[in-house]
């Protein structure tokens, strides 16, 4: 593939770059995750994607490449799966992410955490799955199988979309994430099984994201997530948009105002702390927050309806 073209295409800044259509789209993206595109070549597309964003058309055509691509988990009888995307960890508030997928789990409602952590500057949230026992899949059939038994799993993304990874991992190397960080949250590893919840962290996002998961189909469930992580924030409760077979409607209602510290939710908690207090929460010796349990109770009908 002659990548020039499409670089000259893409690269004309934010305001000159033209988008490509959705089966170049997913040819690009294609030879991206298959290892194809040389070094100078990736990189410039990948700053070009960072600069003019992606269109509907692109968004499109990476998900088509992704989806021939990812190795897909087995759902047992009854819900579907609620896929949790965690790319991002901790940074100042306590890392509810487990929790909403232990309270679904302990419902019957089978949970996949998938996700990478590469942020020095933010705790990881699969160092906080293991201090709740929660160890990360060696493979697809071994995450099945947890899914199966205990209702609960998780997985690296190198597990499901190999190509993916090395994607990610180059946000170290060029300073600045990229197209991968913005579709490894669609990533859906249990196709027509699942309800996918995609958390974005800027306002221009959910726009972005709302035309996308009105075409791609299925069931998910879009907000604006806590630091970049799935979970509703506590101090405020944010919209929560919902989405089945491209049909959308507010799931949970956003509150207005400002988002003061809560008592009983420590700023910078360290690892052991957070894993406490999660384990507190499901022992009803610490209150869930509402903007908790109203996620939870939209994603459960959303996995049982």
């Amino acid at each position: 593939m002659n990548y020039g073209p499409m670089i000259k295409e893409i690269g004309r800044g934010a305001k000159g770059a033209r988008s490509l259509d959705t089966a170049t789209a997913a040819a690009l993206f294609g030879d991206m995750l298959d290892g194809k595109v040389p070094d100078i070549e990736l990189g410039a597309i990948l700053i070009a994607f960072r600069i003019k964003s992606e269109s509907l058309d692109e968004l499109i055509g990476f998900k088509q490449a992704m989806d021939a691509r990812t190795v897909q988990v087995a759902v047992p009888d009854g819900p579907r799966c609620v896929v949790l995307p965690t790319y991002n960890g901790a940074r100042r508030q306590a890392n509810l992410m487990p929790l909403v997928a232990m309270l679904l789990a302990r419902e019957g409602v089978p949970v996949l955490i998938q996700g990478r952590h590469d942020f020095e500057t933010r705790v990881s949230p699969f160092e906080l799955l293991a201090a709740l026992g929660l160890q990360p899949a060696t493979s697809a059939d071994e995450a099945s199988r947890r899914l199966a038994t205990d209702r609960l799993a998780c997985i690296g993304v190198d597990k499901l979309l190999p190509g993916l990874d090395p994607l990610l991992a180059l946000r170290t190397r060029m300073g600045v994430r990229a197209s991968g960080h913005t579709v490894a949250k669609l990533l859906d590893p249990c196709r027509r099984r699942s309800v996918r919840v995609v958390a974005v962290t800027h306002p221009e996002y959910l726009e972005r994201m709302d035309a996308f998961l009105r075409v791609d189909g299925g069931r998910s469930m879009l907000l604006r997530g806590t630091e970049g992580e799935i979970y509703a924030n506590p101090r405020r409760c944010p919209e929560m948009q919902v989405y089945v077979d491209g049909k959308a409607s507010i799931g949970v209602a956003g509150e207005d105002g400002g988002a003061p510290p809560l008592a009983g939710l420590p700023d910078a908690p360290s690892v052991r702390e957070n894993a406490e207090l999660i384990h507190a929460m499901l022992r009803g010796e610490a209150a869930i927050p509402a903007p908790i349990l109203a996620q939870v109770a939209t994603l459960r009908k959303l996995a049982t309806a």
